[in-house]
């Protein structure tokens, strides 16, 4: 069983200017905070319009701070609570400890650096990944009380991130699968995410089913990460109760949320985040 939202979350005139969405998977929990901000509610232009989250991505650091401050404000946090990391489409995996907070704006940088999945066990700080098409991959685990997000493009995925996340997750807080909820959120659909014959090849190599996972339409090819990733969790032997799947398109919703494919990569990007209370 998955967990799907609505195919336009963001339709009604209440929602519209909204700075945020929610999983139901993860909501079900009252001690966990979660999110997945949307286009809406900042104060960035033209293709970071309006609420990007990143620094990274080309948006005035003036703007994208003010955006940040807006989201902590909302959150009910300070903004160096929100935690996340320069993302290089790699299979790193960073732990947030208590000493985090007290490293130096310089450290915590060089900490941050390259990094595509986080991992913390420590109350108040939000741990994310920003995204825009993307995979972002919210984790719990529910009885050792420990969280995890992970960034996974067609690099990461291939790369196993999310496994090797929760292998990490294993090894210093002794999470079993049984134990695990996680949402795989907002980012690109098998609908529209078309891709080079080449990375069949790539994907077969490293033994993913790619008879499930690439999808042959009108003489194009298109991946479906959103079940690769899945296929990763039951792998590695999450129940498929505890798997959802958002559903939820950035690139056919672009006008609630940021699609690199769509407005380039100089462009916003959302941020998913979680974190215990």
């Amino acid at each position: 069983m998955t967990f799907n939202l609505p195919p336009n979350p963001l339709k009604g005139e209440k929602d519209k200017n909204s700075l945020m969405i929610n999983y139901p998977v993860l909501s079900q929990f009252p001690e966990l905070l979660h999110f997945c901000t949307t286009r809406h509610g900042g104060v960035s232009s033209g293709d970071y319009s309006a609420f990007n989250i990143s620094p990274y991505s080309g948006d005035s650091a003036e703007n994208q701070q003010h955006n940040l401050r807006i989201l902590a404000k909302e959150l009910k946090l300070l903004p160096q609570q929100i935690v996340f990391p320069y993302q290089t489409h790699s299979d790193k995996i960073r732990i947030i400890t208590d000493d985090f907070l007290h490293f130096s704006p310089a450290q915590k940088t060089e900490y941050l650096n390259g990094i595509d999945a986080l991992i913390t066990n420590v109350p108040t700080i939000c741990v994310g990944v920003t995204t825009a098409d993307c995979v972002p991959i919210l984790i719990y685990d529910a009885v050792n009380k420990a969280i995890a997000v992970a960034h996974a493009g067609w690099r990461g995925t291939c790369a196993r991130i999310v496994q090797k996340t929760l292998q990490l997750m294993h090894d210093v807080f002794g999470t079993k699968p049984n134990d695990v909820y996680t949402s795989i959120g907002v980012s690109i659909s098998p609908d529209v995410y078309e891709v080079g014959g080449e990375l069949i090849v790539t994907f077969e190599n490293a033994n993913f089913p790619v008879n499930e996972i690439f999808i042959r339409r009108d003489n194009k090819l298109y991946l479906d990460l959103w079940n690769a990733n899945k296929w990763l969790l039951l792998q590695s032997g999450v129940p498929e109760s505890q798997i959802e799947i958002a559903g939820i398109c950035s690139f056919k919703q672009s006008d609630n949320f940021f699609s690199a494919r769509k407005f380039g990569l100089k462009s916003g990007r959302m941020l998913s985040g979680i974190m215990l209370k």
